[in-house]
């Protein structure tokens, strides 16, 4: 029985094939990814989308999602999509210089949510593929600089602990919270277990007076997010491997590696 995306936004899924340069997760969403990128995103090459406002592009016969529009194709509920997949360019000459061959390799990474080589293309002058079903649910998205990856953990863990820990104000009604992103060294540190594959568990953060502890299991390589889901719940039971902690009053994060 696969879970809605609503019910993961809690749990953070995250694991990392350096080799061919791609994170697949569970639990990050497009409209996370663009408050992320939002100020450096270039146009959108969409290929498998339901985007009602895209332009047409006579070489590739594929529609495409000019940068001014991002913001409301961010607003769409592009879950509903089923398949979400694009990749993106700098400027809309470049797609009529792609060649035959080349767009047989976007529409087989579409189709496959895989490379027939390394989807990173001078002419588009790419940085992202984001290939995702049901998205939020299973996304596998290539990054040329890892960098980005890292800057998205660390923007939506703060951003997701902000909505799920709201803050009482004087009157008792909740308010966001916002905590500072999680530094990118520690992220870094935890590389070799987001290599194996890591679950990030905002719904059991023990929340105390001065301090927030975030856990974090080491739970293996998933493509099947419903199995991912069912080992989390197994391992939920069990020892974490490592916490995030958050200090309230520093507002500075540190790691604890068991």
């Amino acid at each position: 029985m696969k879970r809605h995306h609503q019910d993961i936004r809690d749990l953070i899924y995250v694991h990392l094939n350096q080799t061919d340069q791609y994170v697949i997760s569970c639990g990050i969403e497009f409209t996370e990814f663009v408050a992320v990128f939002s100020d450096s995103l270039n146009h959108l090459l969409l290929l498998k989308h339901g985007f009602d406002d895209a332009e047409f592009n006579m070489h590739t016969l594929l529609e495409y999602c000019p940068e001014d529009q991002i913001s409301k194709l961010a607003a769409e509920n592009v879950y509903s999509y089923g398949d979400f997949c694009w990749i993106d360019f700098l400027e809309e000459d470049v797609l009529n210089e792609l060649s035959g061959q080349e767009m047989a390799e976007l529409l087989y990474l579409a189709h496959h949510k895989h490379h027939l080589k390394i989807p990173f293309y001078n002419k588009l002058g790419n940085r992202f593929v984001y290939l995702a079903h049901d998205d939020g649910w299973f996304n596998k998205i290539y990054y040329r600089s890892f960098k980005d990856f890292f800057l998205l953990l660390s923007e939506v863990i703060s951003s997701k602990l902000g909505d799920l820990k709201p803050e009482k104000s004087l009157l008792g009604l909740r308010k966001k919270r916002n905590y500072t992103p999680v530094n990118k060294e520690i992220l870094l540190s935890l590389t070799p277990f987001i290599k194996e594959g890591i679950c990030i568990s905002l719904r059991d953060a023990d929340v105390q007076r001065t301090r927030i502890e975030i856990p974090i299991w080491v739970i293996g390589d998933f493509d099947n997010m419903d199995d991912m889901y069912e080992e989390y719940l197994q391992m939920a039971h069990e020892s974490y491997h490592a916490k995030i902690i958050f200090d309230k009053k520093t507002k500075e994060w540190k790691l604890n590696v068991v």
